[in-house]
């Protein structure tokens, strides 16, 4: 639907602040399940709002605004950063650091966009608790950790939030990415894929690396093994299918002449068909298993260690979403498009009480931006900035605002 002007309105003369906002949390990333200045930041808002919060899975927050009577909406915008030293030059760049699970110091980049999502959260809010006499019913705003690990919205479902926060009868969620600002890109039907991510460790037999007939070398079998593993999608799943296997990490060794008893990769897979992915799993345990048998080598270990649900648009939902963008934004900025292969733990909150959901995306770059010989820098990118934030962030607002009214919007 399109808003009401003085929504507009209110957008507009907030633009500054809005702005600011944005900038301090980019400034102040936290790593998965570790926001709690973040989380402090949002609960204090939302208090200022005169809202009741509460807290789920350690560092979720959420508010249900109540406005008589009504439909139950759900909105839910990430919170977290990533493990990235940020590249991109600007002014307010994160500096911040963090601690990974093992130990590690780590800088920390909002790197893909998730302080946009707050930022939009939290005048969302505002908004609606601002301008009740246009709207009645009630609408809840989840504030989710841990997206970037897909531990965040298990741990608030885990933390009895359905059983504790009123349902909803639709649950929206968007995330910027790198399209124009100003348009909208929506899927109807599977809107992003699947999501295994396994964590394999070779085992050898340690020697000198002058002795390496008295080895069994992990490094040589584990490149094997990655190496074969690039044939599951080009050898074993159909054209017709879906898949994506990558090696994101190995490790193995700490001195060059010396053989060790062990090494680690760790690999992402991707499809959007459960039948696949059961067979894509498969083909991955049995070229490991094989490799390693074939190297005369222990059997390996292979730990799953998170997965990401599928994140299915109803398609009724989207194409009620896609006609409401459209008469805010204009036809023109609104973009159906195929499902990604990129995953998310968004479509878990609906999953959970069996309620449907509608996820989108929209730009965060200047046309600008699009003129020159490479593509804008992507979400995970140490480059990855909305330059265009003005329009990005009112893009979000609006789009946002356009889905929530839509169903209790007087």
């Amino acid at each position: 639907m399109s808003l009401h002007p003085t929504l507009r309105e209110s957008i507009s003369a907030d633009l500054d602040r809005i702005v600011a906002d944005y900038k301090d949390f980019h400034r102040t990333p936290e790593l998965s399940m570790q926001e709690t200045r973040t989380a402090a930041e949002i609960d204090a808002r939302l208090t200022d709002l005169g809202l009741t919060t509460h807290t789920y899975g350690g560092t979720g927050v959420v508010a249900v605004i109540e406005n008589g009577k009504g439909p139950v909406i759900g909105y839910r915008a990430d919170i977290d950063g990533l493990p990235i030293a940020e590249d991109t030059g600007l002014d307010y760049a994160s500096t911040a650091e963090g601690i990974l699970p093992g130990g590690e110091t780590t800088a920390v980049m909002h790197g893909c966009g998730h302080d946009t999502h707050i930022t939009v959260g939290l005048y969302l809010a505002k908004y609606l608790v601002e301008h009740r006499q246009l709207w009645s019913g009630t609408v809840v705003m989840l504030f989710q950790p841990g997206e970037e690990t897909g531990a965040g919205a298990r741990a608030m479902l885990d933390d009895g939030l359905w059983d504790e926060i009123v349902r909803p009868e639709v649950i929206y969620g968007q995330h910027v990415w790198p399209g124009r600002a100003g348009h909208i890109y929506a899927s109807k039907g599977t809107a992003m894929a699947m999501s295994d991510c396994i964590k394999v460790t070779v085992r050898g037999r340690q020697a000198h690396g002058s002795q390496p007939e008295n080895a069994v070398d992990p490094i040589v079998l584990g490149a094997y093994m990655i190496t074969r593993l690039q044939s599951v999608v080009s050898r074993e799943i159909s054209g017709r299918d879906m898949a994506v296997v990558t090696v994101g990490t190995f490790h193995g060794g700490l001195k060059e002449n010396i053989i060790p008893d062990s090494a680690v990769f760790e690999l992402n897979i991707r499809t959007f068909n459960e039948d696949v992915r059961e067979v894509v799993l498969d083909r991955v345990r049995r070229i490991i298993l094989a490799e390693a048998l074939a190297s005369g080598a222990p059997e390996p270990l292979i730990e799953d260690m998170y997965r990401f649900p599928r994140c299915y648009n109803d398609p009724d939902e989207a194409e009620a979403f896609i006609a409401s963008a459209a008469s805010e934004l204009g036809d023109e900025h609104v973009h159906v498009e195929g499902p990604v292969t990129g995953s998310e733990d968004f479509g878990a909150f609906g999953d959970a009480i069996d309620v449907p959901y509608v996820y989108w995306f929209f730009g965060g770059y200047s046309p600008a931006e699009f003129g020159g010989d490479e593509p804008p820098a992507g979400n995970h990118s140490p480059f990855f900035a909305p330059d265009d934030i003005e329009t990005t962030l009112s893009t979000g607002l609006r789009a946002g605002l356009a889905a929530v009214l839509s169903k209790v919007g007087r």
